[in-house]
């Protein structure tokens, strides 16, 4: 097989009219040819840093959309299905992406539990890293949330970051906001990469101090603004990536948009492709061709190199997309889960008290990271209730792995002006996380998830609409277009309810993620993210 186009060479930043031959999968020859193609030639994408689970799409499904936007690989973390069904559930992601040929390269998820300030489902030791670490299907560690724990060398975390450094596998990052003497003794632990960079300065030092640093623009923390002026000079040490993708925005598009923007900047396009494509291939020595011959044969055309429109995606010679008609097929797979709670009643989400203030969580658009405020309590027959009027409203974790009473909080921002949304996908343990008007909505919403074994949902007094998602709470055993409509539908109804956030679903599921400051909910209580320990509702 040849195929004709511009030959995009990063490595030597030319271009050049040419063709590739490929045989048996790889490439056999790169060569300067004279022809009337006018497309252009170059690697894949590569997403560095992402959690299939959050496109609520399985690997194979997932696959299906992301070829049509030239991505070839993705570096995944399963630590969301990890925290659900533990070491089981990384092998499902495995067997699945195999079945495929995009190319998943999973790492082994080091937090599960991520905190333990929550319940979750599984708990993945520093022997089952062990065991992981020596499974060739595994990378790499993958981000190790717990900085506290390294940072004050707690003896299971440094455990698991050995266990990698035996096995000379990358170890990954998760420090949002860390400067300082901090940041300098979690780069010495041996941890090579944060994606949590939300500040220019931020990524800048971490750069400096000899850590690669990711560009995140996911469904909602959105740090590419932030972060991309950095690239110019420091192009060989950062890559792309979304870290979570929601469906109805994987449809759209992936690291092919953050090109195009990137380019419209005036980057020159050499670099932003050698980070797009180049680095993580590098970095965490994926089996991903980079153009170059006897390399797997793992290319894209496109019309050119600024819109990047994707006409033709190869892998391992294998044309798998053309002119956006995607040609990975849906395979068969058993679906599994874990969730073990009852209905609850309206009564369980009371919170009787008499204080005039209370503490509030304000939910930032666009960032995991939250601010912690205070606020007029409203209080009706010796219950805290919601305030649409303040746009302060009541806010639930239930935890699904066993009967327990739910945990309570307030948060603003969300602007409901009616009903509730609810949703199973809650960072990191993927408890039931509800925000609604009244106790009696945010008991429907909640409910509705529990009969549905896991999903997203909207609720009002006369209406209903749920996104079902039985592969372990998180995930639906639906094609990607299907799941992607009518999670656009409930985005769109969440909307009509007044919820002023871009991607309210996704926000609302990091509300119970406990690693990412300042102030976040979990399934036993409110938390403190800046001084990681849990703290009060009620402030007199």
């Amino acid at each position: 097989m040849i195929v004709q186009g511009n030959i995009v060479d990063i490595k030597n930043k030319r271009i050049f009219k040419g063709e590739v031959e490929v045989e048996n999968g790889k490439i056999k020859e790169v060569r300067e040819a004279n022809h009337t193609c006018e497309n252009y030639i170059l690697p894949g994408f590569v997403d560095a840093h992402i959690h299939i689970e959050s496109s609520m799409l399985v690997p194979s499904e997932f696959a299906k959309i992301a070829v049509l936007h030239g991505t070839v690989a993705t570096v995944s973390d399963p630590h969301e299905i990890a925290n659900v069904l533990g070491v089981k559930g990384v092998e499902f992601m495995i067997e699945n992406g195999k079945k495929v040929p995009l190319k998943f390269n999973f790492g082994a998820p080091s937090c599960v539990p991520a905190t333990s300030f929550e319940s979750a489902g599984a708990i993945i030791d520093s022997d089952d890293i062990q065991l992981m670490m020596e499974n060739p299907d595994i990378l790499y560690l993958a981000e190790m949330m717990n900085y506290p724990g390294v940072l004050f060398d707690d003896a299971e975390v440094l455990k698991k970051i050995q266990h990698a450094k035996n096995n000379n596998k990358p170890i990954d990052g998760h420090a949002p906001g860390l400067r300082g003497a901090d940041v300098t003794k979690y780069i010495a632990a041996g941890i090579s990469t944060d994606h949590e960079c939300f500040s220019f300065d931020e990524a800048k030092e971490k750069l400096e101090k000899g850590m690669k640093v990711l560009i995140r623009e996911g469904s909602a923390a959105k740090n590419f603004n932030a972060l991309i002026d950095l690239l110019p000079d420091n192009y060989e040490n950062m890559m792309f990536c979304s870290d979570d993708k929601h469906p109805d925005d994987l449809l759209l598009g992936h690291i092919n948009q953050l090109c195009e923007r990137a380019v419209a900047k005036g980057i020159d396009v050499f670099k932003v492709l050698q980070v797009a494509c180049v680095n993580p291939v590098k970095h965490y020595k994926l089996q991903v061709g980079l153009l170059q011959k006897d390399d797997f044969a793992d290319f894209i055309v496109v019309d050119n190199l600024e819109k990047f429109k994707v006409l033709e995606t190869y892998i391992n010679g294998e044309l798998v997309a053309k002119n956006g008609e995607s040609f990975v097929k849906s395979v068969a797979f058993e679906v599994l889960n874990n969730f073990n709670t009852d209905k609850k009643q309206v009564a369980d989400f009371r919170f009787e008290s008499k204080a005039k203030k209370i503490n509030v969580i304000e939910a930032l658009d666009g960032e995991l990271v939250t601010n912690k405020i205070e606020a007029e309590s409203l209080i009706e027959n010796g219950n805290l209730v919601s305030n649409t009027k303040t746009d302060v409203l009541k806010m639930t974790v239930v935890n699904r792995y066993k009967n327990d009473k739910p945990a309570i909080a307030f948060i603003k921002n969300f602007g409901l002006k009616v009903g509730a949304i609810a949703s199973s996908v809650g960072h990191d343990s993927h408890n039931i996380i509800a925000v609604g008007v009244s106790d009696e909505m945010i008991c429907k919403a909640v409910n509705l998830i529990i009969e549905n074994s896991g999903g997203v949902c909207a609720v009002t007094a006369s209406e209903e609409k749920i996104v079902s998602l039985p592969v372990a709470g998180i995930m639906s055993d639906l094609p990607a277009k299907e799941i992607g409509k009518a999670y656009a539908e409930l985005d769109t109804m969440a909307k009509q309810m007044g919820s002023k956030l871009r991607a309210p679903y996704m926000s609302l599921s990091f509300m119970a993620l406990l690693v990412i400051p300042s102030l976040k909910l979990s399934d036993k209580g409110l938390f403190d993210g800046t001084s990681f320990k849990f703290t009060s509702l009620e402030i007199e």
